[in-house]
């Protein structure tokens, strides 16, 4: 426990409005919404949601890890309307309908998942838990879903590979200004299976992180990153032309970090198989649309050419839901599962993972819902 708690009543949280979107009078480490409901502030034995997973994660992890990991770019407004939005949509459940076999199946590019939430590329994951990554594949391929490895991850392609052999993986890539470093971790992904290569493409420069910069945060120093993009530039000449070099690895590129119209329709046009509508978690730059808010725009720009996935604010399965009624083929997490990892590490990932599956799961059967994919628009207003 940090000593620094000690001295804050257990009550910290009663006097907030619990919304995702507001300020709370007091928070904890500069966390951008108040815990969920009365009770949050007191100590949590099991994690009952993700919330929960969130409060200990921050206990557990240092100042350092705990800036880079939850924190946003300037005012964190982004970072927070991503969560807000969800609060906006409202379920629109049907009844009296055959619900006694519901299945949270479905399908990615062609790949069977278990559920409609994979998991999204997360940097320096050994930074949150000694086994790292490699905790994270073996959680992801145990929940049969995807897991994505960042190109700034703390574990090679190849390790991933070798933990968890003829599990689903893609490999996400940040373009290099010297290309050649990119070249070689694109050779070592497609040397070790991995099944798609997604693209990020909202970060020609890295967005003004606050919190990192009044800790002056380092990458600890027993640690090794694979693909370093605070030492490395990148490529911000990078251009739409330049999709079909990466295409030309043979591989489907996903391309994470749309949000309009325009560049969906652009992505498409250059040979992208998947769009994923994302704001990097409101990392790069502050003041644009929830990723939710934009998604029915890039889905309807796309009318079904492509797959659409959303990336976040997903805390909960009715998230996840509204996300599929408004048109993503599936969901990625990133700090849902952090906290995971942080906590408890491999178990911690697998029961975040089994947690959101049971949310889902229930939240389809009370919709009205056999499966993700009988989830439509009319079932969200």
């Amino acid at each position: 426990m940090n000593p620094r708690r000690t001295q804050e009543p257990e009550t910290v949280f009663e006097t907030a409005a619990f919304d995702r979107s507001a300020t709370p009078p007091r928070v904890r480490k500069g966390s951008a919404h108040p815990l969920r409901a009365p009770g949050y502030a007191r100590p949590v034995p099991q994690p009952v949601n993700v919330w929960e997973y969130e409060q200990l994660a921050e206990e557990k992890l240092d100042e350092n890890a705990h800036a880079y990991f939850a924190g946003g770019a300037g005012d964190e407004v982004t970072m927070r309307d991503n969560l807000a939005a969800f609060e906006r949509r409202k379920l629109r459940p049907r009844v009296l309908v055959d619900v006694q076999s519901v299945t949270t199946a479905t399908t990615v590019l062609g790949t069977e998942i278990g559920l409609p939430i994979l998991i999204a590329p997360l940097a320096m994951q050994r930074m949150a838990h000694p086994d790292g990554e490699l905790a994270t594949a073996r959680a992801a391929a145990a929940a049969r879903t995807i897991m994505c490895l960042s190109t700034a991850a703390t574990t090679r392609p190849e390790e991933v590979s070798a933990a968890v052999p003829g599990a689903a993986r893609w490999f996400q890539v940040y373009v290099f200004g010297d290309r050649s470093k990119t070249e070689e971790l694109i050779a070592e992904a497609v040397e070790n299976d991995f099944s798609a290569l997604v693209l990020t493409v909202d970060a020609p420069y890295l967005g003004r992180r606050e919190r990192d910069i009044r800790i002056d945060f380092k990458i600890p120093e027993h640690l090794t990153v694979v693909g370093d993009i605070f030492s490395a530039k990148f490529d911000a000449g990078f251009s739409w032309r330049d999709l079909e070099w990466l295409a030309g690895y043979g591989l489907p590129v996903i391309v994470k970090g749309i949000l309009t119209a325009e560049d969906a329709e652009l992505a498409f046009a250059h040979g992208a198989a998947a769009i994923v509508v994302s704001n990097h978690g409101g990392r790069q730059l502050d003041g644009v649309q929830a990723s939710l808010d934009a998604l029915e725009e890039v889905v309807a720009a796309v009318d079904g050419r492509a797959e659409v996935l959303l990336d976040g604010g997903v805390r909960r399965g009715t998230d996840v839901l509204k996300a599929l009624a408004l048109g993503a083929r599936a969901v990625l997490i990133g700090r849902a599962m952090l906290w995971g990892l942080a906590v408890d590490g491999e178990q911690g990932v697998t029961r975040v993972l089994e947690l959101l599956r049971k949310e889902v799961e229930l939240g389809l059967a009370l919709l009205g819902c056999a499966s993700p994919a009988d989830v439509t628009r009319a079932h969200v207003t």
